[in-house]
């Protein structure tokens, strides 16, 4: 069977990628809409971006608007203000939320102001260039046709997707991600690890979104832990942002699977940060997941040099436990620890469940997954 695999038109990578970039971002456009977050601003990454565009004499519109669960009436606002500052080009500066937010302002400039038109269907417009630089290790839109928007009126996130919402640039600086605190660091990183460990056990798996994800799942393990103790380890950094990438380029070519479908929702209802729902669904998932996948499972337990145990069961539990003590190192939060109230949650498991379903990711796991598995895992997974 044959596969395509697609991927950003350029990547820089590595120490000092954006000042490398420079020149680069002045072949997209003249006037830069700059997709961020308040955060960006107050740390001084804007800045960094800014003195460059300067330099490069870039004109542009700063729009700090968009929080951790990016919204259609953001996304409106922002392609608002593209217009009415006659932006020709989107820099997305921040964590996926910047980055799925430029996506998303790219879908409206199109001409159609109903994000939700576009759900299920693969998403073909004229659009006009978009830049990518992320700041935190984890999300993997950068490389992605993915792009994730909370839906106001049915509280929702949409996930769209086509791959022309794959950015033309995506610019890797790990000095960005030395900012991010400890537990944006852990959350990230899980969630990088969810999109190398769903991409290599879904149906949808392929030979080059294999050796991606098992590169992002191997840089992970080892590094991961480092950045969260040693925040300032630049070469650790480095190897994450690496892996971000990776495990982004791997998923966008493969799917993500069971954990990325009943997150969302989770996120949606109770305004949980994506990565870390991500984070505490990942442990109960990859169990349920791996009973009908135990030989790839297996794979990557002895690609990662954790077991040379050829018994696929054995070598499968070893991954799991892996899993299972990394998350207890990076103290994810349990969801009652997180604040989400008990009797609200289970009264919204049904919802969960079948929005889970309907957003397509849980199909693509290699075990059949129903809505009543989901509703038990949901239960399960509540402390």
């Amino acid at each position: 069977m044959a596969n395509t695999f697609l991927t950003p038109k350029k990547i820089i990578s590595g120490s000092n990628a954006l000042e490398t970039a420079g020149s680069d971002l002045k072949s997209y456009g003249s006037n830069a809409l700059v997709v961020t977050d308040a955060t960006m601003v107050k740390l001084g990454n804007a800045a960094v971006l800014e003195e460059i565009l300067v330099k490069e004499q870039i004109a542009y519109t700063l729009f700090p608007e968009v929080n951790f669960e990016p919204n259609d009436i953001v996304v409106k606002q922002a392609a608002e203000a593209y217009r009415s500052h006659n932006c020709d080009f989107l820099i997305a500066l921040g964590g996926g939320s910047p980055i799925d937010t430029a996506k998303a302002v790219s879908i409206l400039l199109a001409g159609n102001d109903k994000l939700s038109s576009y759900m299920g269907k693969v998403i073909d417009i004229a659009r006009p260039a978009l830049i990518a630089i992320p700041t935190t290790a984890g999300t993997g839109s950068e490389a992605t046709r993915f792009t994730i928007i909370n839906d106001t009126e049915t509280t929702t996130k949409m996930l769209l997707s086509g791959p022309c919402l794959i950015p033309d640039l995506a610019v890797i600086d790990p000095k960005f991600t030395i900012s991010a605190p400890k537990s944006v660091t852990a959350h990230t990183g899980i969630d990088a690890l969810c999109h190398a460990i769903e991409s290599y056990t879904s149906r949808k798996a392929q030979p080059l979104s294999d050796t991606f994800a098992l590169s992002a799942m191997d840089r992970i393990f080892k590094n991961l832990e480092i950045c969260c103790t040693e925040g300032s380890n630049t070469a650790a950094r480095i190897q994450m942002s690496l892996a971000a990438l990776e495990a982004g380029i791997a998923f966008n070519n493969s799917s993500v699977t069971i954990v990325h479908g009943m997150s969302r929702p989770i996120g949606a209802l109770f305004h949980v940060p994506h990565g870390l729902s991500n984070a505490m669904l990942l442990e109960k998932c990859m169990q349920f997941a791996a009973a009908g996948a135990v030989d790839r499972f297996a794979e990557i337990a002895r690609h990662l040099s954790f077991t040379a145990d050829a018994d696929d069961a054995a070598a499968a539990q070893v991954l799991l436990d892996r899993i299972s003590t990394l998350l207890r190192n990076l103290s994810i939060p349990t969801m009652s620890e997180f604040g989400i109230d008990h009797d609200a949650y289970f009264a919204a498991i049904d919802k969960m469940a079948n929005d889970a379903f309907a957003s397509g990711s849980p199909s693509n796991t290699i075990r059949e997954v129903t809505v009543d598995d989901m509703k038990k895992l949901y239960a399960e997974i509540y402390r």
